[in-house]
């Protein structure tokens, strides 16, 4: 249950325990149905223990993952703040009203703890840092409730591989914190992934997500590895674990890879990232570069989510059409 304490109290607080700290141990749903009185979720989340004896009512949400699933399900009237969004909404999850915007990048304790959330909801579990949100036990103390997109975990539970199993596994996890079902959204899902022809000509892809000198690349374990899988691709990264990794031109340029996936980003758009390649010498001579066999993934789009099935079926989509 998340206690009543003014913004400025919250504030004060968190930065008291942060300096004691070293000295402790699809479419959206329909509208979401009325919360339970009783309803009450426990979870472990990235090695935390949490309890929610009631749904939450004001929450935070940093990176897109978390307000698209949110809004998927029916609670964007419980989003009283993001952050950290990737991108644009997709079409199809729509909301009536604009939703509050508390800060570009990463947000700091104060502005978040204004707007007395009793659930900050994050895409990533760096947020929950002393120099970002706090931690999850200094925001716990406070009355605050944290969770992380399971697939994000990594201080504990982190997958080794992530699949549409464990997508629909972490959705309906968040419907029960919320109390909402989530079987509309799942079925969605569903319904697009069997629709998804993948790919039977043998192609292997790079998937490029950041990086120039160094590229950022999807590794084995990730979304991306599950995207380019389900989309019939080989990817040439996937002897790498996590999700993502560096990963150099110089063994791109060896694998020579047939299809190159570019993710698009305002800060590092695919446009940005085709010029490059096409302007460097060496690079320009990538199969995939002279024969322009690009697919575009938005970055919002790239993590793992409810937008993880969309993705799969544009880039099968996509390289349906690339002719060999």
């Amino acid at each position: 249950m998340r206690r009543s304490i003014p913004a400025v109290a919250l504030v004060a607080a968190l930065a008291l325990a942060g300096c004691s700290s070293s000295d402790a141990p699809a479419a959206p749903s329909s509208d979401a149905p009325p919360a339970s009185a009783d309803a009450a979720t426990s979870v472990t989340n990235c090695g935390v223990d949490a309890a929610f004896e009631t749904p939450p009512e004001r929450v935070v949400t940093i990176k897109s993952s978390t307000t698209e699933a949110l809004i998927a399900l029916g609670l964007a009237d419980r989003i009283v703040g993001t952050a950290f969004q990737d991108g644009p909404l997709p079409d199809g999850l729509d909301v009536d009203e604009p939703l509050p915007v508390i800060d570009e990048r990463m947000p700091g304790a104060e502005s978040v703890l204004a707007l007395e959330p009793d659930l900050i909801f994050s895409g990533w579990e760096s947020a929950f840092a002393a120099d970002a949100v706090g931690t999850r036990a200094e925001l716990a103390e406070l009355g605050v409730a944290t969770y992380v997109w399971p697939t994000a975990c990594m201080s504990a539970d982190a997958p080794t591989e992530v699949t549409f199993d464990d997508i629909a596994a972490e959705v309906e996890q968040i419907a029960d914190i919320f109390d909402v079902d989530a079987s509309g959204v799942l079925a969605d899902q569903e319904e697009m992934l069997a629709d998804i022809a993948p790919d039977d000509r043998d192609l292997t892809a790079l998937w490029w997500s950041s990086g120039t000198e160094t590229p950022y690349v999807g590794a084995g374990q990730g979304a991306p590895e599950l995207i380019m899988d389900t989309a019939g691709l080989t990817n040439i990264a996937d002897d790498l674990e996590g999700g993502w990794s560096p990963y150099g031109w110089e063994s791109v340029l060896a694998a020579d890879p047939d299809v190159l996936v570019i993710v698009d980003s305002d800060w590092n758009t695919a446009a940005n990232k085709i010029a490059y390649l096409e302007a460097d010498p060496t690079l320009s001579q990538l199969t995939a570069v002279q024969e322009r066999r690009y697919v575009i993934v938005p970055f919002a789009a790239s993590e793992a989510g409810v937008r993880t099935a969309e993705a799969a079926a544009s880039v099968a989509l996509q390289v349906s059409e690339i002719a060999l």
